[in-house]
């Protein structure tokens, strides 16, 4: 093969150009999608014995291999019945617009390199600012995921608590409840810095009376390390909204860097019925919404949003002789905004979908999950073989399945999955193992979770 000719759209090119499109249209079409699920490695194996070779096994035959053996042992997110982790259900506006942001190519680095592409991107997160209610001028950029997110919002506060102190400590800390998510930890390990945990009420909830409680506990020392104080608009696990104007006002009288962490939770600003819940976001310096979670784009889609843009510039912009023309330019570059530089234009297809919809059906679609949690908890109260751990906050609804052991739960789990009755997982609530089932996807109906209630029915020889 001639070394450009990949390069080129030939016949056969456009023939296998033919043969993609019209199997992402199909999969667009698909109402549901089809579940599927993971297989043993060795099972994968023998599927094939490599498909990267010298010569190259053309598109005709690659795709073939793709579709026929390697999608189905790959799980779709955006079923109506994967009710485990956070699911995916993007809009059918997202997805194809997805497509358009591939082909075309874009570098999403700066405002020299897409500047109609980061415009637009702006548009989209001026207008989750002002959901949360955050001042005009309020800004960011869109990162991969809550992690990366979490991680250049809690450096942009370091920073800052750094420079506007008289003095550094030692190290560093932070505050947050034992809710938080994991990547919470995890940004503090890739910081080196310490953190502070707090039970949190009955619920597992950040008040203002657990951190007064936990800072008064401390030494002075200890309390000159704490930077930033991390809440949670929707923890992962239970949906569990923390005292934000509690944690917002601790924040405050400490002179503390505010942190928000709403990569779940943060959609249900859109809800009338739940929007006093957050109450207190308003005054976050930086805050993280993911729309490919409650939002529905396509993986991977986080907004990082801060108060004061310029100081997560101050933090993140990296100098080099061959960025000098960028950092120059005084425009919005989405690289000073979080740790990154090359980027995908990602918050396109969510900005695509948002102008196509509109945000009135997105306000719909939110609060279709929350009421179909509030159903779920209902219908889960009224067999009496099972047991609702707490109320659903918002769209996360757990509970028990009575009698049942640990390795009951696991194997259930694996039935359900493997017969495609759907995809839920068990969780540790209080150190008991429950079930738990997100609802983000407007797809999911009640004859969906009923299916899954019913097949809990179970006994322990079902599968033997």
């Amino acid at each position: 093969m001639s070394y450009d000719k990949m390069h080129r759209l030939d016949q056969n090119l456009r023939e296998l150009a033919d043969q993609v499109v019209n199997y992402a249209m199909e999969r667009i079409a698909m109402q549901p999608p089809p579940l599927d699920g993971p297989k043993p490695i060795e099972e994968i194996a023998k599927m094939y014995p490599t498909n990267i070779t010298r010569e190259g096994l053309g598109g005709k035959e690659v795709l073939k291999r793709f579709i026929d053996s390697y999608a189905p042992a790959t799980l779709s997110s955006d079923h109506p019945r994967f009710l485990a982790f956070v699911p995916v259900a993007p809009t059918k506006a997202s997805i194809l617009f997805d497509l358009i942001v591939s082909a075309s190519s874009i570098c999403g680095t700066s405002w020299l390199e897409a500047a109609g592409a980061v415009y637009l991107e702006n548009e989209a997160l001026s207008w989750l600012a002002e959901l949360a209610g955050m001042p005009e001028g309020s800004g960011g950029t869109f990162v991969s995921g809550g992690s990366a997110g979490n991680l250049s919002g809690l450096h942009t506060g370091r920073q800052h608590q750094g420079a506007i102190r008289e003095s550094r400590p030692s190290r560093w800390s932070i505050i947050c409840a034992r809710e938080a998510h994991s990547s919470i930890r995890s940004a503090a390990a890739i910081m080196d810095v310490d953190v502070f945990v707090t039970d949190g009420d009955e619920r597992g909830r950040l008040t203002k009376i657990d951190l007064d409680k936990k800072w008064n506990s401390l030494t002075d020392q200890e309390r000159s390390q704490i930077f930033a104080v991390v809440a949670t608009a929707g923890t992962t696990n239970a949906g569990i909204v923390d005292d934000l104007k509690g944690a917002a006002e601790f924040a405050k009288e400490n002179g503390l860097w505010f942190h928000v962490d709403g990569a779940y939770g943060g959609a249900a600003l859109l809800s009338k019925e739940k929007r006093s819940l957050f109450e207190g976001i308003e005054e976050a310096d930086s805050f993280v919404v993911d729309p490919h979670k409650w939002l529905f784009a396509p993986f991977d889609c986080a907004a990082l949003i801060y108060r004061e843009p310029l100081l997560a510039a101050r933090a993140h912009m990296q100098e080099a002789a061959y960025l000098d023309d960028m950092n120059s330019i005084p425009e919005w570059n989405p690289a000073s905004f979080a740790f990154h530089l090359t980027r995908r234009t990602r918050g396109l297809p969510f900005w695509f979908s948002l102008a196509v919809n509109g945000t009135e059906a997105y306000a719909n679609a939110v609060q279709a999950s929350i009421d179909l949690a509030q159903w779920t908890a209902e219908e889960i109260s009224s067999r009496d073989y099972l047991e609702l751990v707490m109320n659903p906050e918002l769209s996360v609804v757990m509970f028990k399945r009575k009698g049942w052991s640990s390795q009951e739960y696991e194997t259930w789990s694996k039935a359900a999955l493997k017969d495609q009755i759907g995809f839920v997982l068990p969780t540790m609530h209080k150190g008991e193992k429950v079930l738990r089932f997100c609802f983000v996807n407007p797809t999911t109906t009640t004859s969906d979770v009923s299916a899954i209630l019913d097949s809990m029915v179970w006994k322990p020889n079902w599968r033997e």
